[in-house]
């Protein structure tokens, strides 16, 4: 199979990945919930994803609190500083994750930077809405529908200058660009850790420059007397059993990528998504390109994207259609009604991988003539 859907998970993960989780699953038992070797060996294996987090982020390992998904740090980030009826400035090509949450809670939703790959546009409407009153920022790092990389070490500046806590959604740019909790000051950045980051489906990360208030309750293994939840990192975000092979799988994933380095990685995601790009514009697709992008390209095929995705798959090429979850970026760009075909690229981007997608790209003009005759 030609994956190419690595903006939705990482499929083809390093083996020392799942060689981690089948350890984790024979020897680890539950952490901080006895002092037995079993019960030790998960208490380390969860601090050592911690500690490995923290070197790659720029942080303290106490500041790495594990979630069980992106959208579970986004959460938790957003109920912490966001209350019913504040300005909330976001971009124009935010997740669901971000969009659902702040609507359940009632937030004014300040939406900036409609152009895109234009991060100028993007700077001047955040500058805008925090001159307006917004209250918190919330702002994804790159695209998942079009790999543009948005301006946030600037925007992260902004809003120190007005003292707004900032959310980063790292959903895409975790383990292909460089994410620093310390440089940028934000509140919290959230990610995935079967994404760019190479662990197991069920696992992320939810960097914390402050404490989050819980959005779940129970059990963390330390301080059993009190009804509250602990006061402090990580512990207070972390109620229940954890899913302890998937975090040692996810802190594999992590070693990989401390050896392999970030920007290889970015560097050979970005060449082919570029490739892609030049490759799918003289077939005559359209394609959404720029200076500002990273390793995800979309495409408007010459029929229906759900069918477009189809033909590519019996190829064996694996992209993505549709609105990928985030229609108000498919808003802004102007392809809400259509949606698009999107090749996500990821650490294991080469040559061969784009010229298959050419090669099937080109089928499909000959599938769109066929039907019309």
């Amino acid at each position: 199979m030609i994956y190419l859907d690595n903006g939705a998970t990482s499929l083809h993960k390093p083996p020392q990945v799942h060689r981690a989780v089948a350890r984790a699953l024979r020897t680890c038992a539950n952490p901080g919930r006895g002092g037995h070797p079993a019960a030790i060996a998960a208490a380390e294996a969860v601090y050592h994803c911690r500690s490995s987090a923290a070197r790659l982020f720029h942080c303290l390992p106490e500041q790495v609190v594990i979630t069980s998904n992106c959208t579970h740090g986004l959460n938790m980030a957003i109920a912490t500083l966001v209350r019913p009826g504040d300005k909330v400035a976001i971009s124009g090509f935010e997740h669901n994750a971000v969009v659902r949450p702040l609507h359940a809670l009632g937030a004014e939703i300040l939406v900036c930077g409609r152009r895109l790959f234009d991060q100028e546009d993007t700077l001047r409407e955040f500058e805008q809405a925090l001159a307006q009153g917004a209250k918190v920022v919330v702002c994804t790092h790159v695209s998942n529908v079009f790999g543009y990389i948005l301006p946030v070490r600037r925007i992260a500046r902004l809003c120190r200058e007005y003292d707004v806590p900032l959310i980063v959604d790292a959903a895409q740019s975790a383990g292909a660009l460089e994410v620093d909790l310390q440089a940028l000051g934000a509140a919290f950045i959230a990610m995935p850790g079967h994404k760019g980051l190479l662990g197991p489906q069920g696992t992320g990360l939810l960097l914390c420059g402050q404490v989050p208030g819980p959005i779940l309750y129970g059990g963390t293994g330390s301080y059993s007397l009190p009804r509250t939840m602990p006061e402090h990192l990580p512990d207070r975000a972390e109620a229940g059993t954890m899913n302890v092979p998937g975090i040692a799988g996810l802190a594999a994933g992590l070693d990989c990528l401390h050896r392999a380095g970030i920007d290889t990685i970015a560097r050979r995601a970005r060449t082919q998504a570029q490739a892609a790009a030049r490759g799918l514009e003289k077939l005559g697709f359209r394609v959404f390109h720029g200076k500002d992008q990273l390793g995800t390209v979309s495409f408007i095929p010459p029929m229906d994207c759900q069918e477009a995705e189809a033909a590519l798959s019996k190829r064996g090429i694996a992209l993505r259609a549709g609105l990928h979850c985030a229609p108000l970026a498919h808003e802004s760009a102007g392809t809400l009604d259509t949606g698009t075909l999107r090749a996500s690229f990821g650490h294991d981007a080469c040559p061969a991988q784009t010229r298959a997608l050419l090669e099937g790209a080109a089928a499909l003009h000959c599938t769109s003539k066929e039907k019309e005759a």
